[in-house]
């Protein structure tokens, strides 16, 4: 296989697999020593095994980091601080990208940026939804409701009024406090119930912060 024609094979995509070039009448093991040539080159940047994308300039359209994280593993979804940036409900900057998946969590450092993987129990993959994070570019994110209780279950004493003042939370009135209250005693966690409910108390206070200015 030429570079040209690995071009033309790949095309708009972001990202790209091994598998989508072993189409056809291809020596498999040529294709590789090929990704692996382009690799050294600098043409390619490989993510993890089998899972590469073109590098400037040959790159027509730069992946955005939450879908990257979505094909770098499957059956995951972005939340955390990541979602919670992403829905401006948090004031920081998030320079990683952190989904949650019921599988091995890990941290993936790449030409793209750190992809952290956080475990959490199989039953609680849920309250998502496939979101447009960039024109044409979809990826699996976290309800903004999901992405906080997601944060809580994974952190020590996270019910607490000391812990989510520390968290800087802004506009809770993207959050849906009914929303919030369900999904949480769905979980069927104490600690999540006890965070929802100190949640919806600050968005309250913030709410009359605003009608008092």
């Amino acid at each position: 296989m030429k570079f040209d024609e690995l071009l033309q094979a790949v095309g708009d995509e972001p990202v790209f697999e091994t598998g989508l070039l072993l189409a056809g009448h291809v020596d498999p093991a040529d294709v590789r020593r090929q990704l692996s040539r382009w690799t050294k080159q600098k043409k390619l940047y490989r993510l993890k095994r089998g899972l590469y994308t073109l590098a400037p300039p040959y790159q027509k359209v730069k992946g955005h980091p939450f879908l990257i994280a979505n094909r770098m593993m499957p059956a995951s979804y972005v939340s955390l601080q990541s979602a919670l940036a992403f829905y401006e409900l948090i004031p920081e900057y998030v320079p990683q990208t952190t989904s949650v998946t019921g599988r091995r969590a890990g941290v993936w450092r790449t030409p793209l940026g750190q992809y952290i993987f956080r475990r959490i129990q199989p039953a609680l993959l849920w309250g998502y939804a496939q979101q447009e994070v960039s024109p044409r570019q979809y990826a699996f994110v976290a309800t903004p409701e999901k992405a906080l209780l997601d944060l809580i279950y994974l952190t020590p004493a996270a019910d607490t009024f000391a812990y989510l003042k520390e968290l800087r939370l802004q506009n809770l009135a993207r959050l849906k406090p009914d929303k919030l209250i369900e999904m949480a005693k769905q979980s069927q966690s104490a600690k999540l119930q006890r965070a929802a409910a100190a949640v919806v108390a600050l968005a309250a206070d913030e709410k009359r912060d605003y009608v008092d200015l």
